[in-house]
């Protein structure tokens, strides 16, 4: 028998002893990872709970498969470094670092199952070489679990911190605001199952749901924003409310002046009267919502406030012009009247027969309370005319 040839066995144990060294630190580096040391003491769920299932069954494995393997290297390295080494110790580390001489397991045969001749146990072997490949599966697969829980820690963690901050935030400011957190209530329970989920099942936790959220804690506060804007609207809105019922108060002290100057002077008829108009109550009801903070029910009786008072001020105000306008004419034709006769006393003609009686008539209904405006004006009208007539017969 020919004694096998040991130098592809010399080379194929240098290969192993070098990848045991190397898997002997990656695997105390998987073991100190914090990540995995997370994974190992949290109640997981979902599919990283049946991830990280397979990665301990695959780091089981690696560790027996390290044992195994360290062991095997040993008796190879002891029998290839003996002083003498005969054929048939040749062989056997041929075998021990080629062949199939690691038994991975050991499986009993029932009786029932086996035959005479059958054997009561059933192992099941590999070689160095394919011990070494199935460690380096289950090597990514663990080692793929732990990087992959990590990286989303590492990426969503700080980012729920930040968007809970936020959320908290803006629900201090809509709190001050008076606004409604109905919004904000739904942000918080859809961050609160998110987070539970990034902790328990990282490797279900969809950072989409994250987004979801900001985009609702976006959205409060925008509304409160818009709260705050309507606000600050309405306000300045009712200051000019305020503002417009000092005007109508003013106005109707003018127009009162005015309509008593008026009164007595001319026919009531003639007189302008515009009936008072409770609008202070109804301002004061606002004035009381917006001490509530009920803004939005302000603006629609606001508006409605707004257009009835300045219809009134206008109202007044046509009033007050109406009746100066009636002491304004009535003072007009006086003076009229005054100069008419006047340029009729240069002429000499003060006691004419035909002016006097048109001049006595226009004074009187000017001077006559209750003032006719319309039959004064004739008059004033029809002195002036027969004036200038006279005036052109005496030059002619």
């Amino acid at each position: 028998m020919t004694a096998p040839d040991v130098a592809p066995a010399d080379s194929e144990l240098l290969r192993l002893e070098t990848a045991v060294t190397a898997i002997a630190a990656n695997l105390v580096d998987l073991d100190d990872n914090p990540h995995r040391k997370e994974l190992d003491k949290t109640r997981l769920t979902g599919r990283t709970a049946t991830a990280w299932a397979d990665a301990t069954e695959a780091l089981t494995e690696l560790w027996d498969g390290y044992r195994m393997l360290t062991e095997l290297i040993a008796k190879a390295r002891g029998l290839r470094d003996q002083r003498r080494f005969n054929d048939r110790e040749r062989a056997e580390f041929v075998h021990l670092v080629l062949g199939k001489s690691v038994t991975l397991s050991t499986t009993t045969v029932p009786l029932a199952q086996r035959g005479l001749l059958g054997t009561g146990q059933i192992s099941t072997t590999c070689s160095p070489a394919e011990l070494l490949g199935a460690m380096e599966t289950a090597f990514a697969t663990a080692a793929t679990v732990v990087t992959r829980a990590g990286d989303v820690w590492q990426k969503l963690l700080p980012s729920a911190a930040d968007t809970a901050a936020e959320l908290d935030n803006v629900r201090r400011l809509t709190r001050e605001a008076g606004g409604s957190p109905a919004t904000l209530d739904e942000a918080d329970r859809r961050l609160g199952a998110f987070t539970s989920t990034l902790a328990n099942d990282p490797l279900g936790a969809d950072g989409s749901a994250l987004t979801g959220v900001r985009d609702l804690i976006a959205r409060a506060d925008a509304e409160r924003t818009s709260a705050a804007e309507l606000r600050q609207a309405l306000e300045r809105r009712l200051s000019d409310a305020h503002t417009l019922a000092t005007d109508i108060a003013a106005a109707r002290r003018a127009a009162d002046a005015a309509r008593e100057r008026a009164d007595g002077r001319f026919d009531d008829r003639e007189i302008s009267t515009v009936r008072d108009v409770a609008l202070l109550p109804d301002l004061a009801a606002l004035d009381a919502l917006a001490a509530a903070g009920q803004w939005a029910l302000i603006s629609p009786r606001l508006s409605d406030w707004t257009r009835r008072a300045r219809e009134h001020l206008a109202a007044i105000q046509t009033a007050t012009a109406r009746n100066t306008a009636l002491l304004t004419g009535r003072n007009e034709m006086r003076g009229r009247l005054d100069a008419y006769r006047a340029k009729a006393l240069s002429r000499g003609l003060g006691e004419d027969a035909t002016l006097t009686p048109l001049a006595e008539g226009a004074r009187d209904l000017l001077y006559t309370a209750p003032c006719d405006l319309d039959a004064a004006r004739r008059a004033v009208d029809a002195y002036q005319e027969a004036l200038t007539a006279t005036i052109a017969r005496t030059n002619r």
